[in-house]
């Protein structure tokens, strides 16, 4: 395992095993090579790559429950790669609309192993289907997220939009039907930037 991390796991409170961590960085090897033809993301230095990209999406593993999780807008794997590595028994669904994204996606989970993942080219409107869980990360607005996948949502379920600066005015523009249950700032070690997780859910009838 990296030094860089090792000490990112441990400043997160995260206790992996030795093979979920050279999972991680063996993901993170795949993405900056697929990278170089497909343009899946803006961070080219490995180093860099651990806090933009591996620490980040482990950042909001504590929120993460056991149910099916869907990880809407993809892309290059993030969120969702990186929380099936930790989490072996947790069913993780990606989709994205791009076909060369999805390609690199199917790619990366049978490299990795990773029999818990499911890969799915559609626009997340027309998918199918019933999540404990849906997460995003530099998707869309708050609204635009939950306006696109609510019918994905099972019932007791949450969204999990990760974000950079609060969102307040997204936060005020969400439908009265649905709540902000939490807003949690997190500290991602080696990146020097505001990012918060909201956690969103359907109201309950009084």
């Amino acid at each position: 395992m990296s030094d860089r991390l090792a000490s990112g796991l441990a400043a997160l409170g995260l206790d992996l095993p030795e093979a979920a961590a050279e999972k991680l960085l063996a993901f993170r090897d795949l993405l900056l090579k697929w990278n170089q033809t497909y343009n899946l993301t803006a961070v080219r230095d490995p180093d860099q790559a651990i806090a933009y990209h591996l620490l980040d999406a482990l950042a909001i593993l504590p929120q993460v429950a056991s149910g099916p999780l869907l990880d809407v807008g993809s892309g290059g794997g993030l969120p969702g790669l990186p929380l099936a590595i930790a989490r072996p028994a947790l069913p993780v669904t990606l989709v994205d609309s791009v076909q060369k994204k999805t390609g690199f996606l199917q790619q990366a989970a049978i490299e990795l192993g990773l029999n818990n993942v499911t890969v799915t080219h559609a626009r997340v409107e027309d998918l199918r289907g019933q999540f404990a869980q849906i997460v995003s990360r530099a998707f869309a607005d708050l609204g635009r997220f939950v306006e696109l996948t609510r019918h994905l949502l099972a019932p007791g379920g949450r969204w999990l939009a990760m974000k950079g600066l609060r969102p307040a005015d997204e936060m005020a523009a969400l439908p009265a039907d649905i709540a902000v249950e939490s807003v949690l700032p997190l500290a991602v070690p080696g990146l020097d930037a505001e990012r918060h997780l909201i956690i969103l859910s359907h109201k309950t009838s009084p």
